[in-house]
């Protein structure tokens, strides 16, 4: 790990200001915004997926590396870390795939289901039809944030069997300690802040959900959520199986089986992230041989703001894709493009 990839700018001090500038002002990109082009799947329970590649100035070769980003809580192809990832990959000549979790395109999904932070088996038919696209490809993948949980999940579940379809992969500011992030989210400055933003957006899905189906949750309650504690209880854990908030981020947290991933994994989580405590993170000792722990100091959640002399002000996201695509490529012995 190259430790002055996560220094910050001396004007970004703490965890809040990293978090929040890079996903409002830093660049994310190098050449022109970056472009998708959008692929809807119908799943196998009668719903559907979007998926968005990357449409690149050179398209890759046939066996280009394949780099399947999943977005983290509320996020799109639309995210700051998405288009980062997206310019990155092109640069080393790879594709970059971005699934859209249900409901998370611009447009409500038809199940009576939404995502949530241990969705392994989307994940896992997500890879596998992308597997199946790419026959002689690599495939790397990067989960962000509550993605990269979902993916850790989908490693753990998947065992030895989970080389044959990613060479590698990555999670980033990933909270494998559900409990513990989301008591750091719903408490003080975090719950005005973040969970806030969160709520706006999931509490209007939910509605859209209700009104598809009626009498599938309870509304109320929902509309009373001020915490992602109390949406997950009324929403999230009764619509995929869970007994509550509780037991949703226990059986969903990665954090408890990360010896059983036998693929070759990366978790890279910030010290002074806000809202995925340093005291939750996991420590070297109990993860295995094949996952690497980077904990910088500095960074926030998927924030990792730079700035030198490829730009001083406001700053750049790029060190994030360009440190982790290089871990990435290192483990899965894949040439740089």
């Amino acid at each position: 790990m190259d430790a002055t990839a996560w220094t910050p700018p001396w004007w970004l001090p703490g965890g809040n200001a990293q978090t929040i500038w890079p996903a409002l002002f830093a660049r994310t990109h190098q050449g022109a915004l970056p472009k998708w082009r959008r692929e809807r799947w119908s799943t196998p329970d009668g719903d559907f997926v979007d998926v968005d590649e990357y449409v690149s100035e050179r398209p890759p070769a046939d066996d280009a590396p394949v780099l399947v980003l999943f977005h983290g809580l509320e996020g799109s192809s639309a995210s700051h870390y998405a288009r980062a990832f997206a310019d990155h990959a092109a640069q080393r000549g790879w594709r970059c795939v971005v699934p859209h979790f249900r409901g998370c395109s611009g447009e409500i999904n038809l199940a009576p289901r939404a995502y949530h932070s241990g969705d392994h088996e989307e994940v896992g038919w997500i890879l596998g039809r992308l597997r199946s696209r790419h026959p002689l490809a690599a495939m790397l993948a990067v989960g962000v944030s509550l993605g990269g949980n979902a993916l850790m999940r989908w490693a753990q579940e998947a065992g030895h069997s989970g080389r044959s379809v990613v060479a590698a992969l990555a999670a980033v500011s990933s909270p494998l300690d559900l409990a513990s992030a989301g008591r750091a989210i719903d408490t003080g400055f975090n719950r005005w802040v973040y969970a806030r933003m969160f709520l706006r957006t999931m509490r209007a899905k939910a509605e859209a959900k209700w009104r598809q189906f009626p009498r599938l949750f309870d509304l109320d309650a929902v509309r009373r959520a001020t915490t992602l504690y109390a949406f997950d209880h009324v929403f999230t854990a009764p619509l995929h199986g869970f007994q509550g908030t509780d037991d949703y981020w226990r059986r969903a947290a990665a954090k408890p089986r990360l010896a059983e991933v036998r693929v070759p994994a990366l978790a890279l989580n910030a010290l002074n992230d806000p809202f995925v405590p340093a005291d939750g993170l996991p420590r070297a000792a109990a993860v295995g041989r094949w996952v690497t722990l980077w904990q910088p100091p500095h960074g926030g959640h998927v924030g990792f703001c730079r700035s030198d002399d490829r730009l001083r002000f406001p700053g750049h996201v790029w060190g994030l894709p360009e440190q982790v695509c290089a871990w990435l490529a290192e483990a899965a012995g894949v040439q740089h493009g």
